[in-house]
């Protein structure tokens, strides 16, 4: 018999939630899974036994994947592409000279820039080499990455419209400047499931800089799910304390006690989910019984005292550190070897607007050797044909220096025209130097990739057509890739 209440709540819904009921039925398939098979009288061990394929569309995915994970490293604040990997030895001829207006073509600029009387060229203070088969320039701050570029895809016309921090990273991770759309972890948890029955889909890791002269604000709903069903929001990572607040029981709770009332909560939500079909209550149910799983899995995870010490030899010294970047990207393979589907890692004070002769080999030193170690480690695994590595800032830098210029320190302004970023293994094609700008890095010239063209094609390498792959939400087909044209750079694939 139903409760009173209930009854009322029930009699209250909405048209829309009346004709979505049909669709509950997967949804209680879903909850048989998840929710250790209690819905159906579903025996124990046939719910563990499919908690390897959970969640996910049935349509997913629409072709044969070349990757299975993605390791997304989020440089925040927008690395300078030209005094890294976009070599200009020409602009040398250029210093403290005016930026042309043929090459700024009136493009709208930040007000941190846009009041000053000049814009004098400012040289990269860097040296650089050619390295790999592929005769990639890299910055002398890189000299362990330089190893492994026959490893990396390098994208280097990079372009986007969001000229401001905000806008531009949440464009970068949903496909959208406008808050409130699903990241690319939480559209792959939502579209491919887990591939684990013990630890998140989708897991988020905040790094900590050494320098940390100008940190940007980063926000949790970077990691929102959005529109989607609330389970496939990242799951944030601590470097402190509990790994996840509240995962361990209170003080004075064993384990059967835990247990025993989390049965009594899952009886309670079934009755209520059968009710009113609110997909909601699917997820509180999934994320009571995925923390209790977590309490053994994660300490697990986090323990990284089994790891030989040749893994802190590859890494550096630094992997030893929680909350580094190094000990970051370590976690990240620990993940991916537990079949964590997606890892996104940010690293913050990427925003050089000044001080950029101290800041950023301080920024390159903290990725440098855990970058090598990392894609070393995963292919001495066999795991890098399988895991997608990402790596970019949300816009690039501008040649003109903001503020006051020395031939040994610059500042530099956002640049949203151009910017540099990274894939490797995954099925993204090692070697490859994708894309030109002009001597300045100001204009592509060559070979544009928008941030919709790059978002259709790391969706292809995990098996998954972009202009198939949407959601409904108030009346309009949602995808990652939005409305605009898309198309998938297959010069980068494998």
């Amino acid at each position: 018999m139903i409760h009173p209440l209930l009854e009322e709540y029930v009699r209250s819904e909405t048209r829309r939630q009346f004709f979505r009921k049909g669709a509950n039925a997967l949804g209680m398939a879903a909850l048989a899974a998840l929710g250790g098979g209690h819905v159906f009288g579903a025996n124990e061990n046939d719910a563990a036994n499919n908690a390897q394929s959970a969640g996910g569309l049935g349509t997913l995915p629409h072709f044969a994947p070349k990757a299975k994970r993605v390791i997304y490293l989020h440089m925040v604040g927008g690395p300078s592409q030209m005094d890294m990997f976009d070599y200009k030895p020409q602009m040398n001829d250029w210093y403290d000279k005016d930026l042309p207006d043929s090459i700024r073509q009136g493009q709208r600029l930040t007000t941190m820039t846009s009041g000053q009387t000049r814009f004098p060229i400012a040289p990269s203070k860097y040296k650089f080499a050619q390295h790999g088969q592929s005769g990639m320039w890299v910055t002398e701050l890189l000299p362990e990455t330089a190893k492994v570029v026959d490893d990396l895809c390098f994208i280097r016309s990079m372009h986007t419209e969001a000229i401001n921090h905000e806008p531009a990273i949440t464009l970068m991770q949903t496909g959208n400047m406008v808050t409130g759309r699903p990241c690319m972890g939480s559209w792959l948890s939502y579209g491919l499931g887990s591939m684990n029955s013990n630890l998140p889909t989708f897991v988020v890791l905040v790094a900590q800089p050494t320098n940390t002269e100008q940190i940007q604000a980063i926000s949790a709903r970077l990691w929102s799910s959005g529109v989607l069903p609330g389970e496939h929001a990242g799951v944030s990572f601590r470097s402190a304390g509990d790994p996840i607040l509240y995962i361990n029981n209170p003080d004075g709770v064993p384990t059967a006690v835990r247990r025993k009332t989390l049965d009594g909560l899952k009886q309670l939500n079934e009755l209520n989910f059968r009710a009113v079909g609110d997909p909601e209550i699917h997820t509180r149910i999934q994320q009571y019984e995925l923390a209790f799983r977590m309490q053994a899995s994660v300490p697990d995870l986090t323990n990284i005292a089994d790891e030989p010490e040749s893994t802190f030899e590859l890494y550096g010294a630094e992997a030893k550190k929680p909350g580094s970047f190094a000990n970051s990207v370590l976690l990240a393979r620990r993940m991916v070897e537990r079949d964590v589907r997606f890892v996104q890692i940010y690293l913050n004070n990427w925003d050089h607007h000044g001080n950029v002769s101290a800041r950023l080999p301080s920024q390159c030193k903290d990725i440098d050797r855990a970058t090598y170690g990392l894609i070393t480690d995963l292919k001495s695994k066999g795991l890098l044909d399988s895991t997608l590595i990402i790596w970019g800032g949300e816009f690039g830098r501008t040649i003109y220096s903001q503020g006051g210029l020395s031939k040994d320190n610059y500042g530099r302004d956002h640049h949203p025209r151009c910017f540099t970023m990274w894939m490797a293994g995954g099925g993204a094609k090692g070697g490859t130097i994708y894309g030109e700008t002009d001597d300045f890095s100001y204009n592509i010239v060559k070979d544009p990739v928008h941030i919709r063209d790059f978002h259709a094609t790391v969706l292809h390498l995990l098996g998954i057509d972009h202009q198939r792959f949407t959601f409904k939400s108030q009346g309009l087909d949602l995808k990652l890739t939005g409305v605009e044209p898309a198309k998938v750079i297959k010069e980068l694939l494998a």
